[in-house]
């Protein structure tokens, strides 16, 4: 496995980083590991049944019915 150096880091962002690790009890080397994961991994891509669970219910089908125009002129 590669290694990764981080220089110039921000004693805040490190006090930070070694924080959220202890809260997890975790190593803030394995924490940061985490972090780097999760930020580059991309989203999860979510299944169809979730996202059509998630949408608000605005109505009843008859609300979104179409009216046809006459053509006609």
């Amino acid at each position: 496995m590669a290694q990764l150096m981080v220089r110039n880091v921000p004693d805040e962002l490190v006090r930070a980083l070694k924080q959220r690790a202890a809260k997890r009890n975790r190593s803030a080397e394995q924490e940061h590991r985490e972090i780097l994961k999760v930020a580059l991994q991309g989203p999860r891509r979510r299944r169809l049944a979730e996202v059509l669970a998630s949408m608000p219910n605005v109505g009843e089908d008859r609300d979104f019915a179409r009216e046809q125009a006459d053509s006609r002129g």
